[in-house]
């Protein structure tokens, strides 16, 4: 074991803070990462304070992260995909069986054995995982990613959580040149959304209840943007929809997006509103339309969603903080007061004692 820096969080009501943790040495199949960028996610702070009781139990103390970009340190013997001064990342998943149907198909994110990066028994140190708010981290090979170099290193942070779970769905439901594309809410996960519609070359239209998000989901690459509490424009794209991404994790109405879809259209769920959603049946029976959900992808598909990025220059659109601030940073965070995804920069934690 070694000590590393961290911030965590003591208890559901404490502030994150300075600390030391404990680290295993790499074993033959682990990479050594030092920690340069990490991505805050909206479910590190519902967990560390304790908002998924009753599905996620906290273990504190907690630390966060899922969303890491860093440099390779350390190899053990039986890596062979990395080496010392490469460029790594990491994301929600650390582990899983490797030999149920899920892994071998592909699916580690469906691995019931499955270990999450943060907050999850550790079968190798018998404590649970800590996460990315931290100077380095240890990780099985086959659960670490390659960078490409031409990516900004901040905004690439993000694509570890944010990143695949967007990109997922879309490659899954086919998104591709032609196809008219739905995104719905323009946040941490809706601008990456967009940014992927496009690139795909689907016709991207943006859906916001605030009109002084349109010059940015332009930007983005969005080619409409439609203001969803007017009733006339909703109207104006009835059964047009071949793809909707639904990325709003607040109560909202479905069912008016629901109608947007053509035959055979389908609305994927990536957010998590806290409350059911109401689902009026004749709304999928008329045009067999579909309501799906998705997590993040397999380690296949997200080193796929990396080298796609890499090849498009796809970054997040982020504001870069010290880690003294990231107290501030989930205040804001619970206000909407980011554009559009907080980053990390691991070298604030240096001077921490």
């Amino acid at each position: 074991m070694y000590n590393a820096k961290a911030y965590s969080a003591a208890s559901d009501k404490s502030p994150l803070a300075s600390t030391t943790i404990a680290r295993r040495d790499p074993t033959p199949n682990d990479v050594q990462i030092e920690i340069l960028f990490c991505g805050i996610c909206h479910s590190d702070l519902h967990q560390v304070r304790n908002e998924w009781s009753g599905a996620m139990p906290t273990v504190y103390p907690c630390i966060p992260g899922h969303e890491i970009v860093g440099r390779v340190t350390k190899t053990g013997s039986a890596v062979t995909k990395f080496k010392a001064g490469d460029l790594a990342a990491v994301g929600c998943m650390v582990d899983s069986d490797g030999t149920c149907p899920e892994c071998l198909a592909g699916f580690e994110q469906f691995c019931p054995n499955m270990t999450l990066t943060y907050n999850f028994p550790d079968k190798h140190t018998g404590g649970v995982t800590y996460g990315g708010y931290s100077d380095s981290v240890v990780v099985d090979q086959r659960f670490v990613l390659k960078v490409p170099a031409n990516l900004d290193l901040a905004g690439a942070a993000p694509l570890l959580c944010a990143g695949i779970t967007t990109y997922s769905p879309m490659h899954h439901w086919g998104v591709t040149k032609g196809k008219k594309v739905g995104v719905v809410g323009l946040g941490g996960l809706g601008h990456m959304g967009v940014k992927f519609a496009h690139a795909l070359g689907a016709h991207v239209v943006l859906f916001t209840t605030s009109p002084n998000k349109k010059e940015d989901a332009l930007r983005l690459g969005a080619d409409e943007v439609v203001i969803s509490r007017n009733a006339d424009e909703m109207a104006k794209h009835a059964g047009s929809f071949d793809f909707i991404l639904d990325a709003v994790s607040a109560d909202h109405d479905i069912n008016a997006y629901l109608n947007l879809l053509r035959r055979d259209g389908n609305i994927c769920l990536v957010g998590a509103p806290e409350k059911p959603l109401s689902v009026a049946a004749f709304n999928l029976l008329f045009g067999r339309r579909c309501l799906s959900g998705s997590p993040i992808g397999g380690i296949a598909e997200t080193q796929e969603m990396l080298d796609f990025c890499g090849k498009h220059n796809i970054t997040a659109d982020v504001e870069v903080i010290p880690i003294q601030k990231v107290n501030d940073a989930y205040d804001r965070l619970l206000k909407a007061d980011v554009k559009y995804r907080f980053v990390i920069d691991m070298a604030s934690l240096k001077g921490e004692a």
